[in-house]
């Protein structure tokens, strides 16, 4: 098996009027990762996210706004190098654990998904921290094994399973990333990441929001259930 460096790693997100913070998360991954690793960001912004993107190195990909997801599986979906790694572009997600990820990839694992909620996620609004306990509570009966944190915005994927599956979510896509390739006996392996306040103001409503990431998880389930083998 192919042993990794951050030669090998693509840093991906979709961008939305993240001037307030795309800069430093940008700058957190060169100095994490020596400027070696790819960044991509799928845009839509009308504010100076993209140009701020690009004098930092970023790759920018403009696509009109269509929500969350769509922006996400373009920016999962583009990049060449064996490995892709997602991030928020809000400063929320720990850029110095990205080391430990692409460890875990190098140990075999598929997919490494950063569990924000087994340290307590105390910067989470409460709203949003009780929502995502209750995702991966329901995403856990419908599968029939374990997950602790379904919408997540920091994992790390081998890029060949992401070309595999077909992604079909929008607002519940992080769920749905972690969904499929469980259900597909895919190895995951879940790590528990510091989770920081959101610099700038959130895009999502909680309560419309919240229902379509349970729609969708309901959704994925059952399809994946029926999927024949």
């Amino acid at each position: 098996m192919d042993e990794y460096t951050f030669d090998d790693v693509s840093v991906v997100m979709g961008t939305y009027n993240e001037e307030a913070a795309i800069a430093t998360v940008l700058e957190d991954i060169e100095a994490v990762t020596d400027g070696r690793a790819e960044v991509v960001c799928v845009d839509g912004s009308s504010d100076r996210t993209p140009e701020i993107a690009r004098e930092h190195g970023a790759r920018v990909v403009r696509q009109e706004p269509q929500g969350y997801g769509v922006a996400v599986k373009e920016a999962v979906l583009t990049p060449d190098r064996p490995v892709v790694v997602t991030t928020d572009c809000d400063d929320t997600y720990p850029m110095e654990q990205l080391p430990q990820f692409l460890d875990a990839i190098n140990a075999g694992y598929d997919v490494v998904s950063g569990d924000r909620l087994y340290w307590g996620a105390e910067a989470m609004p409460d709203m949003n921290r009780w929502g995502n306990r209750a995702f991966a509570a329901l995403a856990s009966l419908l599968m029939g094994q374990l997950v602790h944190d379904t919408t997540t915005g920091m994992r790390a994927y081998r890029r060949d399973l992401l070309h595999d599956i077909e992604w079909t979510e929008n607002t519940g896509l992080s769920a749905e990333l972690l969904i499929r390739p469980l259900m597909r006996g895919y190895d995951v392996r879940e790590v528990p990441i510091e989770y920081d306040e959101r610099a700038g103001e959130t895009k999502l409503d909680p309560i419309a929001g919240g229902a379509a990431i349970a729609k969708s998880i309901v959704k994925v389930c059952l399809e994946e259930r029926r999927r024949p083998d």
